[in-house]
């Protein structure tokens, strides 16, 4: 779906408690009802208060007339709130998981576990090797390149070669 719809008036006034057929303002949420540009429906956008665009654009209902939008209602909006909620910890979930990496591995020292942490940073992001004994001792911490790939065969060979600093990392 393409929505060329401008926001700005989703975020402005956002304390304001909105109860329109089209337009509903509640619990931080803003859902607008819009004209579907790629087909003859409508489609709804969910919009989280201070964010500039929608979390969730998903087809609305056709109302009995089939030619008008359903108006929005309490159950709805409420459907509405949870699924773009949803949508939006399920892609802080996945962030989290592309910027940390854990991994557990028999080695000489016995069972350690080895983090990878990407900090990003728009000018100078950074990556941390650490490794953690059975017990939760850190047994190394060091810089690593950010092209580094952390998987059984790269924590189980930087465990054994004494957690040296990986190539290609700078100082």
């Amino acid at each position: 779906m393409s929505i060329h719809e401008d926001h700005d008036d989703l975020t402005s006034d956002s304390a304001a408690t909105i109860f329109e057929p089209r337009l509903w303002r509640d619990k931080g949420w803003t859902a607008k009802v819009i004209k579907n540009e790629d087909d003859d429906g409508w489609a709804v956008a969910m919009t989280l208060e201070g964010e500039a665009e929608p979390a969730l654009v998903g087809p609305w209902t056709m109302g009995r007339n089939k030619k008008d939008p359903k108006p929005l209602d309490v159950n709805a909006f409420n459907t509405l709130v949870k699924t773009a909620s949803e949508v939006i910890r399920r892609h802080e979930q996945q962030l989290q998981a592309q910027l940390h990496k854990q991994i557990t591995v028999s080695c000489a020292q016995g069972r350690v576990t080895v983090s990878l942490d990407i900090e990003p940073d728009e000018e100078q992001p950074r990556a941390r090797l650490s490794a953690h004994d059975e017990g939760g001792d850190l047994l190394a911490d060091c810089a690593a390149p950010l092209s580094f790939k952390l998987d059984r065969a790269s924590a189980t060979a930087w465990a054994d070669g004494g957690f040296q600093r990986p190539e290609g990392t700078e100082r």
